[in-house]
């Protein structure tokens, strides 16, 4: 708990001046309202007693303007309050996304892999948001509170022990009374949360998604799923309203029953002569500076958890620590040639009880060209991710010119690989900007080299804009194949001297896939390269080919030499092209 206030606070610290200022206008703001019912008791007790009428008006005119003035300083410090106050949380918001983006970067595949894109979203904008608001508010309406409670308990003591007696009598029951709903409501506000980020989640998966909805025709089940986690929302909504209903009527009949108490009260003290009317007149008007400020800290305690509620989640992802990191000694890798060795790698994933595979023992030569076939589910993606540290190997080492991967910068390491996938991510920008992704400081000229080498340059001189057409999110404005070749224009830029295609031409038609295949094959002219093939026609001219399965790698050499061995690599074969023959033969 000490640990958690200490991080809470040292967001303020960028801002020490800004906050000391805000608690200044809020000590003064709350110290002014303090003033106007002793002016009013000093003008009915002794002003309008003592004084002559046309002295008597000298005097109110000249506490008047006093009062007037009163109220300018009050009018800065509230300004000051609301619009610098909320410009420090804002600040303070951004601080706090700026440190969770920067963790999201930091976590690994296997964090991933178990989260929710609207989940990890809501806690980047809507628990951030609440947060922020505690941060601003919550200091200042404690102070506000504080200063507005003793001040008025002091004055009011000194004007009437027995009926400030009576109506402090009220304040530790309400405070038990916040105090019983304050569990319940946190609970409240936390299912919440929960609802909202999955209704966030349905949102972002049913929006990303959209074109495969619509090809199914299945809007009407999408708007069916929607609203059955729309209504759980509503009902989480109706629990915490309910709570908060309890709240703010209990509330209100506390104020009820001690305004009654004052007059009542006080009515029978003006009947035994134990105050005067004027007295009473500045209890009444100090029952609102009470109220006001056990108002303040009961919605505090509402705030308050919708805050930490935030707090919580957010210190629960910047707990997760990266399960791949870089080694205190970790070395930077230079001069890399190409040289992969897997020595008895086994890898699972966390929480999974058996190994994807194991006993996988490989050494590929700078340059060298190897192609991984399987089924489907055998790990072929896996046991290439674990080059670039995607994963970490559960058993064995992987290593590169002679060096551990895990000994070296991981920059360092993902600096020296190029990967084109099936699925190209291509992000919302131009189509120089996506390019330019491969290495953030090349020039134009290189840009346009890397889309000629990739075979892109032609059409995308085409593009309305060029290099400077805006492609869409995902690069919905172009086909599958322009993608691809987008794809690997990017890694072209980055010219790294090892290459993982991942079945990046099997959701190709034949023509783009020709296209694609020949920017492949100039990629990897002189680079160490790994080829996940799902048409096994593609991969005829590898030198070496490997046939993965659970327990490792089964099969190993050429096309030639596998097709002659007639195992599982001939069986894969003769099946792809068993109604097609000429596929085989011509690829």
């Amino acid at each position: 708990m000490k640990g958690k206030a200490a991080k809470f606070l040292s967001y303020y610290r960028p801002y020490r001046g800004l906050f000391a200022a805000d608690m200044l206008c809020a000590f003064t703001a709350a110290g002014i309202s303090l003033v106007y019912p002793l002016i009013v008791r000093y003008v009915t007790n002794h002003v309008l007693v003592n004084y002559e009428i046309s002295e008597a008006v000298h005097i109110i005119i000249r506490l008047a303007f006093l009062m007037g003035g009163l109220a300018l300083l009050e009018l800065g410090c509230n300004f000051f309050i609301t619009y610098q106050g909320h410009v420090m949380g804002a600040r303070m918001e951004a601080d706090m996304r700026k440190e969770i983006f920067e963790h999201y970067q930091k976590l690994s595949f296997t964090f991933y892999d178990n989260q929710k894109t609207g989940q990890l979203l809501t806690r980047v904008t809507n628990d951030l948001f609440d947060l922020t608001e505690l941060c601003h508010h919550g200091p200042e309406d404690v102070v506000i509170s504080i200063i507005k409670f003793v001040g008025a308990f002091v004055i009011l003591v000194r004007i009437n022990l027995p009926l400030t007696l009576i109506v402090f009598a009220f304040i530790p029951v309400m405070f038990v009374f916040a105090w019983f709903m304050k569990n319940r409501m946190n609970r409240a506000f936390r299912r919440n949360r929960e609802r909202i980020a999955e209704i966030n989640t349905q949102l972002e998966d049913n929006l990303s998604g959209i074109r495969v909805v619509k090809s199914f025709a299945n809007e009407e089940e999408e708007i069916r799923k929607f609203q059955k986690g729309n209504r759980r929302f509503v009902d989480s909504k109706r629990n915490s309203y309910f709570q908060m209903a309890m709240f703010h009527s209990g509330l209100g009949l506390f104020t009820s029953l001690i305004n009654v108490a004052v007059i009542v009260g006080g009515g029978l003290m003006i009947a035994g002569s134990l105050i005067v009317l004027s007295d009473l007149l500045t209890f009444l008007l100090y029952v609102n500076n009470i109220i006001e400020p056990v108002r303040k800290l009961i919605n505090f305690t509402e705030q308050f958890q919708n805050g930490i509620t935030g707090f919580d989640r957010f210190l629960e992802v910047l707990a997760v620590e990266p399960d791949i990191a870089d080694k205190k000694d970790a070395k930077e890798l230079k001069n890399v040639r190409g040289e992969i060795e897997f020595r008895d790698v086994a890898f699972q994933y966390k929480g999974s009880a058996e190994e994807v595979f194991h006993g996988i023992n490989l050494k590929v030569p700078a340059g060298g060209y190897v192609a991984l076939v399987g089924s489907s589910g055998v790990g072929k993606t896996t046991m290439c991710s674990l080059i670039p540290r995607f994963y970490d190997v559960s058993h064995g080492s992987i290593l590169l010119d002679g060096q551990d991967i895990r000994n070296v910068k991981l920059k360092s390491l993902r600096d020296q690989i190029g990967i084109v996938q099936q699925d190209i991510y291509l992000f919302a920008g131009t189509v120089e900007d996506n390019i330019r992704y491969g290495k953030l400081d090349a020039t134009r000229e290189e840009v346009i080299e890397a889309a000629k080498n990739a075979n892109a340059h032609d059409f995308i001189m085409e593009l309305p804009q060029g290099y400077q057409t805006y492609i869409g999110q995902r690069g919905v404005k172009l086909s599958g194949g322009q993608k691809q070749r987008l794809g690997i224009a990017r890694v072209f830029l980055k010219n790294p001297p090892i290459l993982i295609f991942d079945e990046a031409t099997s959701a190709l038609d034949n023509e783009s896939e020709r296209i694609v295949q020949e920017s492949l094959e100039k990629l990897a002219k002189n680079r160490t390269t790994f080829v996940i093939a799902h048409r096994l026609s593609t991969i005829k001219n590898a030198r070496t080919i490997l046939v993965l399965t659970e327990d490792g790698i089964k099969e190993q050499g050429t096309h030639a030499q596998l097709m002659k061995l007639g195992g599982i690599y001939a069986g894969l074969y003769e099946l792809a092209y068993a109604g097609n023959p000429a596929d085989g033969a011509t690829a």
